[in-house]
């Protein structure tokens, strides 16, 4: 838990030094995604500092989905949005609302909850089935990408982001069921497609649109599927009587996340623009 948690951190804290990045960059002139952006934020310390700390964060990400169960990892993982909340308000002109503080609050109750209610993780390795689904799944996160593409913004964000968020959820699967390379596992390749498109779909649903609403549907993506896969497939279970502890953990922590959402990109709740780097905690 203690993994999950800095990993949250590291998330965190690396989105909002890769926002102020972003804003220090020169803009771009053209329209849609401005790939040249990322070339000039890796000229500023801060965009490099961020890199690492997203490294450092999925090295402990990796940690605790080997050791927790899903359904508290994608919790804790959602709660980088609090700390992105809190980090933003010292570092960039942007403050916290009294009901955003008690939403941060609410993240660490629900997360108190989850580690006194979370037992270990299943043992279950998951049936060819299941990591066929998974690919099928990460395929489907790219055919999602090209519908919810061609929406008006405000379907076409929240859309977007859920796609992304269910890329994020075939990672942390994935990474349950990875073994070690073998080029005939289709884990492998869910986790290659499913990451980059993800990573793709969180960008272009930054690059135009609603970010509260890419990042709410993000969160929901990322952290009820893989839940359910960890419990019904893998056998997560909860300390022994503690069920109905870990349902209400996960679910104030993710509500608390989901107050939070448009920090999901500091610069928007700065600005009130739309942001120009599309950088996500998980994505990197």
């Amino acid at each position: 838990m203690i993994c999950a948690l800095a990993s949250s951190v590291c998330f965190g804290a690396a989105s909002v030094l890769q926002a102020m990045a972003a804003r220090a960059a020169t803009p771009g002139t053209g329209g849609g995604v401005d790939v040249a952006l990322l070339w000039r934020a890796l000229r500023q310390w801060r965009y490099v500092a961020g890199l690492g700390l997203d490294g450092l964060g999925f090295a402990l990400e990796v940690v605790a989905l080997r050791t927790l169960p899903i359904y508290a990892v994608g919790a804790a993982l959602a709660a980088s949005l609090a700390v992105t909340a809190v980090v933003a308000s010292r570092l960039l002109p942007v403050r916290l609302s009294r009901v955003e503080w008690t939403a941060v609050a609410v993240v660490c109750a629900g997360l108190a909850l989850l580690a006194l209610a979370s037992g270990e993780e299943g043992h279950r390795d998951g049936s060819e089935a299941l990591r066929w689904a998974l690919l099928a799944t990460a395929f489907g996160v790219l055919l999602l990408g090209v519908v919810g593409g061609r929406l008006p913004d405000r379907p076409r964000s929240l859309v977007l982001g859920l796609g992304a968020g269910f890329g994020f959820g075939v990672v942390e699967v994935g990474v349950r069921l990875f073994d070690g390379i073998d080029f005939t596992d289709p884990v492998l390749y869910a986790l290659l497609v499913g990451g980059g498109a993800a990573f793709l779909l969180l960008t272009s649903a930054l690059q135009r649109g609603s970010v509260t609403t890419a990042t709410a549907g993000m969160v929901l993506g990322e952290t009820i599927g893989p839940a359910v896969v960890g419990v019904v497939w893998l056998g997560d279970r909860t300390r022994e009587g503690f069920g109905w502890l870990a349902v209400a953990g996960f679910a104030v922590a993710v509500a608390g996340s989901l107050a939070l959402a448009r920090f999901g990109e500091a610069p928007e709740a700065d600005l009130g623009t739309r942001p120009t780097d599309p950088a996500h905690p998980e994505a990197s």
